[in-house]
């Protein structure tokens, strides 16, 4: 399969500021848990850290919609068929995670 660029290729400057957030969560859970913080307060950030990679997750799926999948689309025949089913693997892994 033909990959000229990703979807989020106009918005790569925006995820990767949103993944360096994502890092310093993760950071600060880490020094949490080494500073011996009251469980349910790690917890809370463990679950701030997973909503903010969730945006993430939410963000690249809907560039890759707007851009792979209905770009796939318009030219009809497998690509579109392998791009629909591709996205449709994505949104479940989503879902069950």
């Amino acid at each position: 399969m033909e990959h000229t660029h990703p979807g989020y290729a106009d918005d790569k400057v925006a995820v990767l500021k949103r993944l360096a957030r994502v890092e310093g969560q993760v950071r600060g859970i880490t020094r949490m848990v080494e500073a011996d913080t009251y469980c349910i307060d790690v917890l809370t950030q463990v679950s701030a850290a997973k909503k903010a990679l969730d945006a993430v997750a939410l963000k690249l799926l809907d560039e890759h919609l707007a851009h792979c999948v209905a770009d796939a689309a318009a030219k009809g025949g497998p690509e579109a068929d392998h791009k629909i089913k591709e996205a449709s693997d994505a949104i479940a892994r989503l879902v069950r995670s």
